[in-house]
């Protein structure tokens, strides 16, 4: 033990900074608020995004494009994706609860299923929307498809 290494025991000090407790804290008469104005009063919230009158930011930065809002999202599940999920749970039939449970997608995710990779087995494959590569892909390998 040297005196380089001393510190004090485990939970024995405090580590809250303790404010209005007298001037001579270093942290007391205005209990570090600074003078006078709102903020420095009890009760005192702001608006978020308010700078004080000044044009807030998300109103200083220009907008632009064009957001569908009747768009529909769908979440992409590739074959590979298919096939490696078939080796891991062994299942030939993979429909959207199969997904959810190993964490492909989530419960609440519209699933479209894609072109990319390629099927080497059988599988019967259950989704929201499918792509024409990955329709013909799967029936090419005798599996069969059917639309949520």
């Amino acid at each position: 033990m040297k005196l380089n290494t001393l510190k004090p025991a485990e939970g024995s000090t405090k580590t809250t900074k303790r404010i209005g407790r007298g001037e001579g804290s270093g942290r007391g008469g205005t209990s570090t608020k600074g003078h006078k104005g709102a903020q420095s009063r009890s009760g005192y919230s702001s608006k978020s995004g308010f700078e004080g009158g000044q044009m807030p930011l998300q109103r200083r930065v220009p907008k632009f494009g064009f957001k569908n809002p009747f768009r529909v999202a769908y979440k992409g599940v590739n074959l590979d994706t298919l096939e490696l999920l078939s080796e891991k749970t062994k299942k030939t039939v993979i429909d959207i609860q199969v997904l959810i449970d190993n964490g492909v997608v989530g419960k609440k995710d519209l699933v479209k299923i894609l072109g990319r990779g390629e099927l080497s087995k059988k599988l019967s494959v259950t989704a929201h929307a499918f792509t024409a590569s990955a329709k013909e892909a799967i029936e090419k390998t005798g599996g069969s498809i059917s639309k949520l």
